[in-house]
């Protein structure tokens, strides 16, 4: 009995620790929530929710942009606003809810959809992600359509020239909003 509780504790702080890991490097994106609270200030405890625009509003700070920064820069400028009105602020902001960043995977895939990360994801995982190609699918013809400054724009995936070892860099890090075609 003593063994299973201490391998329960061991496993618990090592999943712990990997949630703090992805959410240390992760940037924030419209549709995430935050949990801010300000130590002894029942008043400055909030769930935020990024909006569309990327910015926050808390009480005595204002509007300030959340969206691509990590949750301890927003920590960071949160406790330096409060700073010039509370003495020794102590400010604790968590990622509550991870919304922001989402990729699609549509087509010929096993299973299409919505899929959020919170860290580096390419085109041949988000595809396994999806549960991998159908036998119908056009693997040569792959496409990721991503939308940069109102512009769409398409980058091709040809899977033959991975599995050969070649043009890897097509294999690209996806941004969130990006759509994986499987044609």
């Amino acid at each position: 009995m003593k063994n299973s509780l201490i391998i329960l504790l061991f496993v618990l702080v090592i999943k712990t620790s990997f949630v703090f890991a992805d959410t240390a490097n992760y940037y924030l994106q419209p549709g995430d929530v935050l949990s801010v609270s300000v130590w002894k200030e029942q008043d400055l405890q909030q769930s935020l929710l990024v909006r569309p625009d990327g910015g926050i509003s808390f009480p005595l700070v204002g509007d300030i942009q959340a969206s691509g920064k990590t949750v301890d820069d927003v920590r960071k400028i949160i406790t330096r606003k409060l700073a010039q009105l509370i003495p020794d602020v102590q400010v604790s902001v968590a990622l509550q809810e991870l919304n922001g960043n989402l990729i699609y995977v549509v087509g010929k895939v096993n299973r299409p959809g919505v899929f959020p990360f919170s860290r580096n994801v390419d085109v041949l995982q988000a595809l396994g992600m999806a549960g991998g190609a159908t036998a119908f699918a056009a693997l040569n013809d792959i496409k990721v359509l991503r939308r940069s400054s109102g512009q769409l724009k398409s980058i091709q995936f040809r899977y033959a020239d991975l599995e050969k070892g070649k043009n890897l860099q097509q294999n690209i890090i996806l941004q969130s909003g990006d759509t994986v075609l499987v044609p």
